[in-house]
């Protein structure tokens, strides 16, 4: 009986209804962008002191200038690695006072500074901006710094707790299903967090868009891969995540033209709420609708598929089926499976490792240049546009030269720079940019690659446990990073590049120790797994993936 995939070689594999679907749904992979990185210009901190009532009208006063009103009223004021007491403390002096004078107001208590004692920013803070982020108008800085780690980490949160909710809700109720219910609270709580009066309620509603997000753009990802053909399904999938760098890119031009963080929320939330059209404009998964025995439903939607494409359905279609037998003995996936056997454990240990890994780095390195950038818009868009050669590189080698050793040299070569940039002096801006650019091409790769060689290490029957397992890390990843970078920078700027290095070329070590899987069939057992460095490449063998695995081995 024909199969699917059958169908779709005589109906076209990614033809007219193809490219359609996949131009809608590549919309979700841009939008995207702004919540898994936004905190880049949501959350900017800039140069910032405490508000010392009096100082503005005796400035005025004297006819400072800015440099004399700092210099005179800032404690420890251009001091190396002093910025904290600039930044986040005060002289207990009163200003109101009328005998201070002009040319050295600080005379009248004593001739040494340093004994002058300081306070805390008890009336609040300047900002050096002309714009406004959370950071600024809800005062996350000095004691408050961690707010803003705990910002970023809700949503990193949301994307590990909603992945295993959105995962039973798309294969139990159906890929268009889970997708619609996504995109309409992902919208809506993107507006609530936009005009959230308050940080805690900012912080819910941050934390709810993160527990869908992620779910409508892996629907989407999912429903794309089921509707083209066995041929195109893995360049479907690699350009599908090539539309999230198209986002990166867009959000920095939309950032630099608004620069206050209410507007810039609304901007990049409000028009996923068209996405709601995908009910019209996008059908179900046929073979999901397969695997739920409804095959009359997956038939007359094969059929608009054949219609759009300008082609026929074959005369046997009514024996449609999936690439199962039904008499063979169906294996029921369990944790333990992921552990069992010394290869299968061995796999998953290292899996999860490397995608912590590309998380930390990938996350660590755009928050790094947010907070040290000299142009915060200029290095993001530079750095982004490195996400597409990177894109590029995976499409034209991971077929000839395999996945192993690129995806070991794509991590040592993140790691590496990590480390090289420790010894480059700030002075040197277009060098550091330059390998921040390097970098960030380098873990792009690793983090679109590991995708494809998580699906090829596990069988079947496993395998999107065995990818939801590990892939967990990545949101584990991003939970903790934003606390290694805005707290190891307050402690020594370059420190977390350090902490980068060694996870990046450990990671590279690591991914030595798994097997090639170029030119082999995807294991259909955990038997198949222990003896996979044992089979020779097959060559010319395609291979048509089963329901089960949920077509993520592309």
């Amino acid at each position: 009986m024909p199969t699917l995939d059958d169908i779709l070689e005589h109906i076209g594999e990614f033809d007219f209804f193809q490219k359609q679907a996949f131009g809608f749904l590549c919309l979700l992979s841009i939008f995207f962008a702004p919540i898994y990185v936004g905190i880049v210009f949501l959350g900017f901190t800039p140069d910032h002191r405490c508000l010392s009532p009096g100082v503005s009208e005796l400035s005025k006063q004297c006819g400072w200038s800015l440099e004399e009103e700092l210099n005179y009223t800032v404690p420890g004021l251009g001091i190396p690695g002093d910025a904290y007491t600039s930044q986040c403390r005060r002289y207990d002096v009163d200003w109101n006072q009328t005998a201070l004078s002009c040319t050295d107001p600080l005379a009248n208590f004593t001739s040494n500074r340093s004994h002058i004692p300081l306070t805390t920013c008890q009336d609040g803070w300047i900002y050096d901006t002309p714009g406004s982020s959370i950071v600024t108008e809800f005062n996350l800085v000095c004691a408050d710094s961690w707010k803003l780690d705990l910002f970023q980490s809700c949503v990193n949160v949301g994307f590990f707790l909603g992945s295993l909710g959105t995962g039973y809700v798309a294969d139990r109720f159906g890929r268009k299903v889970c997708l619609l219910i996504t995109v309409f609270i992902n919208s809506l709580s993107g507006v609530l967090m936009a005009i959230s009066p308050n940080y805690a309620s900012m912080l819910i509603f941050r934390l709810l868009q993160g527990l869908v997000s992620k779910g409508s753009w892996a629907s989407g990802y999912i429903l794309i891969t089921e509707f083209v053909g066995a041929a195109y399904r893995r360049t479907v999938g690699i350009l599908f995540q090539m539309n999230f760098t198209v986002g990166l890119v867009i959000l920095s031009g939309i950032a630099y033209v608004i620069p206050h963080w209410r507007w810039l929320q609304l901007t990049v939330t409000v028009p996923t709420f068209l996405f709601l059209l995908y009910y019209w404009c996008v059908p179900e998964s046929p073979r999901w609708l397969l695997s739920q025995k409804k095959s009359a439903k997956a038939i007359k939607i094969m059929d608009l598929i054949a219609q759009k494409n300008g082609k026929q359905l074959p005369a046997n279609i009514k024996t449609l089926s999936l690439e199962e037998d039904d008499d063979t003995e169906k294996l029921t996936p369990s944790f333990s499976d992921l552990f069992r056997t010394p290869q299968m454990r061995k796999h998953t240990f290292i899996l999860m490792y490397i995608w912590f890994s590309g998380s930390v780095l990938y996350q660590g390195v755009i928050m790094y240049m947010g907070a040290t950038s000299a142009n915060l818009y200029l290095d993001f868009f530079y750095s982004a546009l490195v996400e597409f050669p990177a894109s590029l590189i995976i499409m034209f080698t991971i077929d000839h030269v395999g996945r192993r050793y690129p995806l070991a040299i794509s991590s040592f070569m993140a790691g590496v720079i990590c480390l090289v940039m420790i010894f480059i002096p700030k002075d040197i801006h277009w060098l550091t940019v330059t390998l921040t650019c390097l970098g960030r091409m380098g873990i792009t790769i690793t983090i679109q690659m590991i995708c494809l060689v998580n699906a090829e290490l596990y069988p079947t029957f496993v395998r999107n446990l065995g990818v939801m397992v590990c892939s967990s890390l990545c949101d584990v990843g991003g939970i903790i990073t934003p606390f290694i970078v805005f707290r190891l920078t307050e402690i020594w700027h370059e420190l977390p590049l350090i902490l980068f290095a060694a996870i990046g070329m450990v990671a590279s070590g690591m991914i030595l120790l798994l097997p090639e899987t170029k030119g082999k069939t995807l294991p259909e057992t955990i038997e198949d797994v222990e003896n996979l460095r044992k089979k020779k490449p097959k060559e010319n063998k395609i291979f048509l993936p089963t329901e089960k695995s949920k077509d993520v081995d592309n």
